[in-house]
């Protein structure tokens, strides 16, 4: 491994134990919603996601609601309640497409993780085992059951 890729693992690894040696966070994953989390990683990375990508939308409904309660303030009161009922029903639904989106993309992201670390497994046991031939000196061997010209041979 290069020597950058080493330093960033190290820079990673100490600002995941500041993040794991924090007291709230302890506490969080003591309680039964972080242990949970902690043995469903598909449903952390789907809230992750939801809470990551839903901010933006509350944030603009809360920013209306303020608007509408200080046009209330200077006189439009009957206007407010349908106002900020047509607002709800729109952030209702803007959150439950952004709850499907999470979803879609924590799943899209766990069967990438999923696929990759299997090939990357994959190719790191086939190298290993082809330096361990190269180390001994042999070439790559052909298992019996699995040569079909030598047993079509012996059936005739």
């Amino acid at each position: 491994m290069s020597k950058e890729m080493q330093e960033l693992q190290k820079q990673w690894h100490s600002v995941m134990q500041i993040i794991h040696s924090n007291a709230n966070v302890v506490a969080f994953m003591n309680s039964r919603v972080g242990q949970y989390l902690d043995d469903h990683p598909f449903v952390a990375l789907s809230l992750l996601m939801f809470i990551a990508v839903s901010a933006i939308p509350v944030g603009f409904f809360l920013v209306f609601v303020v608007t509408t309660a200080v046009m209330a303030c200077i006189g439009v009161i009957v206007m407010e309640g349908v106002v900020i009922a047509i607002g709800g029903i729109a952030l209702l639904c803007v959150l439950c497409g952004l709850g499907a989106l999470s979803l879609g993309v924590s799943g899209v992201l766990s069967v990438s993780y999923v696929a990759l670390s299997t090939l990357v497994n994959y190719w790191c046991a086939s190298r290993a085992q082809m330096r361990k031939q190269d180390a001994n000196g042999s070439l790559p061997q052909k298992q019996p059951g699995l040569d079909l010209s030598a047993n079509i041979a012996k059936s005739e």
